[in-house]
């Protein structure tokens, strides 16, 4: 797959995407919100990608939206009945872009060095898992801008850190730093440097591509009901999930696994 804003790898079971435009802070392009869903997606048709790490290149994450989508000002307009309806359809082509991220069946694992700004955090907060190095920092910026963030980050950086966190970062647009977020639980491990944060990253997703993908899949589906739900409804789902994907073969192949010493050799999931 050949893209504009990141590179994209495929070894054994896992992805690795890395957004590479380092010289622009790895800003987000009118290209990127095309280009990202279509190549997450793309990776979850296969059926045989089981984790995908996300990774920048250059001393930051991400700077978030490039300016650039705002250019011309048409699709932002809210002055009549007809611009409010446009501008709905672009914000909501750009949260598509990131609930590719949530809908996928495999975990998506972020990997943040240096600034994580605006969009970047919209980006994150998608992912299963964060890991980060010691400079690493977060941003919701959009409050700098003077506008509210809209694509991801309010949806879901509530169930992910204290209410009262993220209305203190989300009034004052001040910077999360990567210790005070492992603290917090939002960031899962820190690391020394890029290279061993992206390493880390990949180490984890591997290990979770030597599990049994149908029931990885399971369990990420299951954690993001369970999240937006109740107890009692969440029972009720997984009651009815579990039938659907409990696989004795699976479980003898583990087994078996544990007591010879050697990787299960699982099925992967059906190509969409």
């Amino acid at each position: 797959m050949a893209h504009e804003c990141f590179e994209v790898s495929v070894e054994g079971q896992v992805a690795h995407l890395r957004l590479s435009r380092p010289e622009r802070r790895n800003a987000m392009t009118l290209g990127f919100w095309r280009e990202l869903p279509r190549a997450v997606r793309e990776l979850d048709a296969r059926g045989g990608v089981r984790a995908l790490v996300i990774s920048s290149s250059g001393p930051h994450f991400s700077a978030g939206m490039d300016l650039a989508v705002f250019a011309g000002g048409d699709p932002l307009g809210t002055a009549t009945v007809a611009a409010r309806a446009r501008f709905r359809a672009k914000l909501e082509e750009l949260q598509q872009s990131f609930h590719a991220l949530a809908e996928a069946r495999f975990p998506v694992i972020a990997a943040v060095q240096g600034g994580c700004i605006g969009g970047g955090v919209d980006l994150v907060t998608a992912c299963c898992l964060r890991y980060a190095t010691h400079d690493a920092f977060f941003v919701i910026q959009e409050i700098n801008l003077g506008m509210l963030a809209d694509v991801g980050t309010f949806n879901r950086l509530p169930k992910q850190l204290p209410e009262g966190v993220v209305r203190e970062l989300g009034y004052t647009g001040e910077r999360l730093g990567a210790e005070r977020a492992e603290r917090l639980g939002f960031v899962n491990a820190l690391f020394e440097s890029h290279d061993t944060l992206v390493a880390g990253a990949l180490a984890i997703a591997r290990r979770i591509a030597s599990r049994a993908p149908v029931a990885v899949a399971a369990t990420k589906r299951m954690i993001s009901y369970t999240r937006d739900h109740s107890v009692a409804e969440s029972f009720e789902y997984l009651n009815a999930l579990q039938p659907g994907i409990f696989s004795i073969e699976d479980i003898q192949r583990s087994i078996a696994a544990a007591g010879g010493g050697a990787p299960a050799a699982y099925a992967d999931l059906p190509p969409r």
